[in-house]
């Protein structure tokens, strides 16, 4: 691949997430850009917005190379859209939106269609379901019957299945109901095949009045969203223990606490929150959408103390660079366009917290990072207030100001100014850790280009180390079996404390922590509450009455190993759920199939699928009629690896869906529509086989077997290395994959 110049500090890791991600790219693929130029070209694109509000083309300049070296100096990024899209033709910059599904076909299907265009620009999305009548509610104008809100989704699902955004960005959605919804118990289990609704997490609202029958153990309403009538009354504590039992499960559904969210609408005579984006940390009202970005606290340290003053110096160039953004996006919707820039929302967040711990030796899980959290959140909150309302004395306040709980107080330029996002990829490029999140590990194993397995170690831990003379290979690779330290003798007991990873860490303090920032950010919290593998309900359910009680807006819980097929590679180790032997099924003598023609750049692309004795896929064949050489070989592979994946029992539809959308240089259009590469052929071919055998298209089909949920939280589809759940989302450390937009 092309050598990466540049003139600032960048981890290999952080080079290769620019290169598979965010960096230009040519029509044959080829990078035209380097990281520089992509700084230069957000920094251009965003600081030029100044013009507008009377500024001279020298302070724009000036602006240019502040927002230059903000994001260089990696302490602040925003987040991705913007770093892919600004200064470009797409321009679209905001990474969550929010839709409205209206109780009616025609509000249904604008929502999916607004929904496509949204994740094709590359955001993601949020539902609140809970305005549509339930499963069995009669239609008024056909005297039908209503299918409800959990058969919707799926169509929502399969629209954002078919949506795979040019490869930079898959859409991600969020479905939420109200807990007083009918449909409530169908939507709270609707994921108990995982295979389903892949595009969507999945979160309950709670009210207010539902959490105190819990505690009181107590009866509350289901309540029907189409005629406002009573329809049943169920056991909250029933209910509850449902939620918790599902989460403990396999991690979802998450929580919302609906109430407490609406507590702090800063506009609520415009309407009530509903939804939120796909991670949970960013509450908004239909049509609106917000832009992030993320402060690097692991470069807010200095003389073993943090250095308030350039943290400051930084929350006034980020809440500028921010404001700027609203004005800069192209919006994939005018009435998304309308609402966002009547209320300018803003979430600014922190990534690096745990670094920030580790530079002034603080435990992660001690009351002083409490402490610590609690003034840090206050300081960068109180700073961007003061950012905001000196924005407002140069540009006016935003235009729904009149109608906020601001009014005649602080006039502010942003409706609201502090969200924790998740912080994915983001993080590798600034080369820190995630969000608020403990460690991950100290060290854990990477896949590189060639195939190549890199311990990663952590760069405050292996100085540590040297520090005190203990440092080799041996020890690193001792410390991959695990991801963790505790275990190993020769660590002094001190280090230990300090270098805590993420299951070292108690349930009850990862909430503590959530609520500690929380106190002081304007939305909410993106953070994963780590559990162990032998974790009980019971554990899950302390964690979310801890959580309502400490001030949560949400909370997303995840036992280790609790999905099937689940591989979380801290160091070397693969999860005991992976540890098994699949074994391809012996070959029949004769098998009956079909051979299908596939028009592909590289010429006439023959692909046979034998079937077994119950018409199953068995076996695929290819061959290219005159390419020959690299292109044939490449064909030949794929067809015996699908192969072996059919005889050991892997569902022909996973196949499909690694497969399908894969894009080569040389895309063609013929009958089968657009072909993107020989693999996307061959997924076709297999896609247009099963469709017809089966009698319906792949997206609608609802009998996929629970036994291949390795696509989904095991390898990472894009480099093969593990992926890991933290802040509400599947993460690879290595690539940048990330499930959730």
């Amino acid at each position: 691949m092309e050598k990466i110049k540049q003139t600032f500090e960048l981890t290999d890791n952080a080079i290769e997430v620019l290169k598979r991600r965010y960096l230009k790219k040519n029509e044959d693929g080829i990078l035209i850009e380097t990281p520089e130029e992509l700084f230069t070209r957000v920094a251009t694109a965003i600081a030029q917005i100044d013009t507008i509000y009377g500024k001279s083309e020298k302070e724009v300049y000036r602006t240019k190379e502040e927002f230059f070296e903000l994001m260089t100096s990696l302490r602040f990024l925003p987040n991705s859209p913007t770093l892919m899209n600004a200064g470009t033709p797409l321009g679209q910059l905001s990474a969550c939106f929010v839709l409205p599904v209206e109780d009616s076909m025609e509000g249904i299907f604008d929502a999916v269609k607004y929904a496509a265009i949204i994740h094709k620009s590359g955001g993601g999305t949020g539902f609140s379901f809970s305005r549509l009548r339930p499963k069995g509610d009669v239609v008024g104008s056909t005297k039908g019957i209503s299918s409800g809100p959990v058969s919707f989704m799926s169509v929502f699902d399969s629209a954002t299945e078919a949506v795979k955004q040019g490869g930079r960005r898959r859409g991600a959605n969020m479905g939420l109901l109200r807990v007083d919804h009918p449909d409530i118990l169908e939507f709270i289990t609707c994921k108990d095949d995982l295979t389903k609704f892949t595009n969507f997490n999945i979160s309950v609202g709670l009210t207010e009045e539902f959490m105190k029958a819990v505690i009181n153990d107590e009866e509350y309403e289901l309540i029907n969203p189409r005629s406002g009538k009573i329809v049943k009354r169920l056991k909250a504590k029933e209910v509850f223990d449902l939620i918790v039992h599902q989460a403990w499960k396999n991690g979802e559904p998450g929580i919302v606490f609906l109430d407490r969210i609406n507590a702090a609408n800063p506009t609520p005579s415009l309407g009530e929150i509903e939804a939120t984006n796909p991670c949970g940390e960013q509450p908004l009202l239909p049509y609106e959408s917000c832009n992030l970005g993320s402060i690097n606290l692991a470069k807010m340290v200095k003389d073993n103390s943090v250095d308030w003053e350039l943290l400051k110096d930084t929350v006034w160039k980020a809440v500028h660079f921010l404001d700027n953004v609203i004005d800069a996006n192209k919006y994939p919707l005018s009435l998304i366009e309308q609402n966002t820039k009547a209320n300018r929302k803003i979430g600014l967040g922190v990534m690096g917290w745990a670094d920030m711990l580790i530079q002034l030796k603080i435990p992660y899980n001690s009351k002083e990072a409490l402490n610590l959290a609690e003034e840090l959140m206050k300081f960068i909150l109180h700073e961007g207030r003061l950012a905001s309302k000196e924005l407002a004395k140069e540009r006016g306040t935003f235009p729904n100001y009149a109608k906020s709980i601001y009014y005649d107080k602080m006039p502010l330029r942003n409706a609201t100014i502090t969200t924790i996002a998740p912080t994915g990829t983001l993080s590798i490029i600034a080369g820190c850790s995630s969000g608020i999140e403990p460690l991950f590990a100290l060290c854990f194993a990477r896949n590189v280009m060639d195939g190549t397995r890199l311990v990663e170690v952590n760069p405050y831990f292996k100085k540590e180390m040297e520090k005190i003379g203990i440092w080799s290979d041996s020890l690193a690779d001792k410390i991959a079996e695990t991801g963790s330290i505790q275990g190993i003798k020769e660590i002094p007991e001190e280090i230990k404390k300090i270098f805590v990873t993420a299951h070292e860490v108690s349930p009850s303090e990862h909430i503590r922590m959530q609520a500690a920032f929380q106190q002081y950010v304007d939305n909410a919290v993106s953070k994963t509450v780590n559990l162990p593998n032998q974790a009980t309900e019971e554990d899950v359910r302390e964690v979310y009455l801890l959580a309502y009680r400490l001030g949560c807006k949400g909370v997303t819980v995840y036992r280790d190993g609790s999905r099937h097929g689940q591989v979380i590679q801290k160091g070397k180790t693969e999860s005991p759920a992976l540890q098994i032997s699949l074994k391809p099924r012996k070959r029949p003598e004769t098998l009956k199939g079909v051979t299908r023609l596939m028009k592909t750049g590289c010429g006439n692309l023959y692909v046979t699928i034998n079937k077994d004795k119950d018409g199953k896929p068995f076996e695929v064949f290819t061959n290219i009629g005159k390419a020959g050489g690299c292109a044939a070989s490449q064909a030949e592979a794929i067809g015996r690896l699908i192969s072996l994946a059919l005889r050991s029992g892997i569902e022909p539809q996973e196949i499909v869906k690694q497969l399908k959308g894969i894009s080569c240089h040389a895309p063609v259009w013929s009958g089968n529509g657009k072909i993107t590469s020989c693999s996307d052929a061959i997924a076709k071919a297999i896609e247009a086989e099963l469709r017809e055998t089966k009698g319906n298209s792949l997206e609608n089909k609802e009998e996929i077997k629970n036994n291949s949920e390795a696509a989904h939280y095991g390898a990472c589809p894009e480099c093969g290395s593990s992926l890991s759940y933290e802040e509400g989302c599947v993460i690879c450390h290595s690539c940048g994959f990330t499930r959730c937009s």
